[in-house]
């Protein structure tokens, strides 16, 4: 019996064996076969799906920076250039913070400062240490090999003219894209297109290998300006100097080629270091010359001139009789500082008579003067381009009071920026036209744009006049250039406050040409609350525009027209005479 179950014991164990045996070899079987598809065949969980499963964990795309355009002045001077950065960057996770003192050390920091600054990221997978450092910088940090820590590419903008262009320029951001000024009108044109590589990156999240090129950064283009830096230099200074002399809040000031509309300088001051960003105020940063509006007060007379002598009801000669120096409109006293007597029409833009303008306006009518302010563009945007740029005021009105009508043609009850003021008197500049305002070199091929605002001998009248108000006696002697002829307008305006106008406080402009024989250059200049005995256009403003036109006609080469010697010399003789005879 025990000999039998034996024999039957022995039987069925090879049975067991060769099944045991043949369930692993089928296990090996299937293994090897899963090990091959996986390796050699494309299907769904095949060598597909690992070679996507490796990149996921190693390989990784990187933005290539492009090169952002310069914006350069126009002979060239570089006024925002783009420099190679390193930005360091640390992965928490990989970081081995027992080198925390190493790093800190190496970033020119305090360790415990440093600490804090990790603290918030410590479960995160990236966090900037440091930004926009310049290569030599950086590299003294890379080079000790922190794991965690690697380096990211780009470029920073840089000013080499600081604080003279800067609200004309205007800022990037962080990740060089336009901010403000030129900066961001240009944005498109300057930033250029990203690139793309393909790199594989090891356990500590360092590039070890580039794999490829996917596609190519484009840089940006280079923007080339009107704007002449050596005159905006002249222009900036001589703001400078009368903001800090008569206590000023602010001057802006811009000039430009009245035959093309070149904008040639736009200032203002305060200003700011666009390199230095730490302690900016933003109301510095405001481009006041074209996105500001004020009142233009008597600057705006010689559009009423203008109104005058197309009715054909007053000529430069035409007699206007201001005594007693004042008048009433309306129950509202209008005054002089003294009574002029009777003034030819020129005499009313010399001495500048808010009686004698009364009295034109009164005469002539208000269409005729609203016809000439459309005419000339107040109200309408210059389109130049600057973002924020105001269009002013000019106030539509089905009935007008001649209360309204008068102090219209003196300048108040309307608004404009300085550069629509400099448009209005570049007409008088150009012979009755006026071309487009540009901040852009006009190409020395291309048709004029300018386009006929007044007949030429209106125009040519009106210069005339506004001549006489630099001349001996008019509002506007001090802006008198020696060696040239200057022909401008004087103006101060009271400042609008809460249910009128505040008594104690200014704006006072000059808008002017030279040489008055043959305008090379249109200026505006206006200084806002200068304080003072004496805050009149033309014992603020119309010194600032002598100032910067005699250096800017320097650096245009411009001859004098007349010895400025033989000038003194005649005056000289004069004043004797005058005090012979007395």
């Amino acid at each position: 019996m025990r000999r039998a179950r034996a024999l039957s014991s022995n039987v069925e164990r090879p049975w067991r064996f060769y099944f045991i045996a043949l369930v692993l070899s089928s296990l090996a079987a299937a293994l090897l076969a899963r090990m091959a598809a996986l390796q050699l065949l494309d299907a769904e969980q095949g060598q597909s799906f690992l070679q996507s499963q490796g990149d996921a964990r190693a390989v990784r795309y990187a933005a290539i920076p492009a090169h952002r355009g310069a914006i350069l002045d126009r002979n060239g001077v570089p006024l925002a250039v783009s420099t190679p950065v390193v930005s360091l960057i640390l992965n928490p996770q990989h970081f081995d913070y027992s080198r925390l003192g190493d790093l800190a050390q190496a970033l020119n920091e305090n360790k415990r400062s440093l600490s804090d600054r990790l603290a918030p990221y410590a479960n995160r997978q990236f966090m900037y240490l440091r930004r926009n450092m310049t290569p030599e910088s950086a590299s003294l940090v890379l080079d000790r090999n922190f794991k965690g820590v690697s380096a990211e590419r780009g470029y920073r903008r840089f000013y080499p003219a600081a604080d003279l262009a800067a609200q004309l320029v205007g800022l990037t951001d962080l990740e060089d894209r336009g901010l403000s000024g030129l900066e961001l009108a240009f944005d498109e044109a300057l930033r250029g297109s990203e690139g793309r590589k393909k790199y594989i990156k090891d356990r500590a999240g360092r590039a070890v290998r580039d794999v490829g090129l996917i596609e190519a950064a484009a840089d940006g283009d280079d923007i080339r300006l009107s704007i002449d830096l050596r005159m905006q230099y002249v222009q900036f200074r001589a703001l400078q100097k009368v903001v800090e002399t008569t206590k000023a809040k602010s001057a802006s000031a811009i000039t430009l080629n009245p035959a093309t509309g070149e904008v040639l300088a736009v200032s203002n001051y305060p200003s700011f270091n666009p390199n230095d960003r730490s302690e900016i105020d933003p109301q510095t940063m405001r481009n006041r010359v074209f996105v500001d509006q004020y009142e233009p007060g008597s600057t705006l007379k010689a559009l009423t001139a203008v109104a005058a002598l197309e009715t054909n009801k007053f000529q430069p000669q035409s007699v206007v009789d201001t005594s007693p120096g004042w008048t009433v409109v309306q129950g509202k006293t209008f005054k002089d500082p003294a009574d002029y007597g009777e003034l030819t029409l020129a005499g009313v833009l010399a001495k500048s008579s808010q009686v004698g303008t009364t009295h034109i306006a009164l005469e002539i009518g208000r269409e005729p003067l609203m016809d000439v302010l459309r005419r000339f563009g107040v109200g309408q945007s210059l389109s130049v381009g600057f973002p924020g740029e105001t269009s002013g005021v000019l106030p539509i009105q089905s009935r007008w009071s001649d209360i309204e009508q008068a102090t219209l043609a003196f300048g108040y009850g309307l608004t404009v920026s300085p550069a629509q003021l400099a448009q209005v008197y570049a007409v008088f500049a150009n012979k009755g036209k006026q071309a487009p305002m540009t901040l852009l070199p006009k190409k020395e091929d291309g048709a004029s744009l300018a386009q006929r605002v007044i007949a030429e001998d209106v125009s040519e009248k009106v210069k005339l006049m506004l001549g006489s108000v630099t001349s001996k006696g008019g509002t506007g002697v001090l802006a008198n250039v020696s060696g040239y002829q200057v022909a401008g307008k004087t103006g101060t305006v009271h400042k609008a406050a809460a249910g009128g106008y505040d008594r104690s406080k200014y704006i006072v402009w000059f808008a002017g040409m030279a040489p008055a024989d043959s305008p090379q250059l249109v200026s505006v200049v206006m200084v806002d609350e200068p304080k003072g005995g004496s805050v009149g256009g033309g014992s603020i403003s119309a010194p600032v525009f002598a100032d910067m036109t005699e250096s800017m006609l320097r650096v245009m080469g411009r001859a004098p027209s007349f010895d400025p010697i033989n000038e003194s010399l005649a005056a000289l003789t004069e004043s004797l005479e005058e005090g012979q005879d007395g």
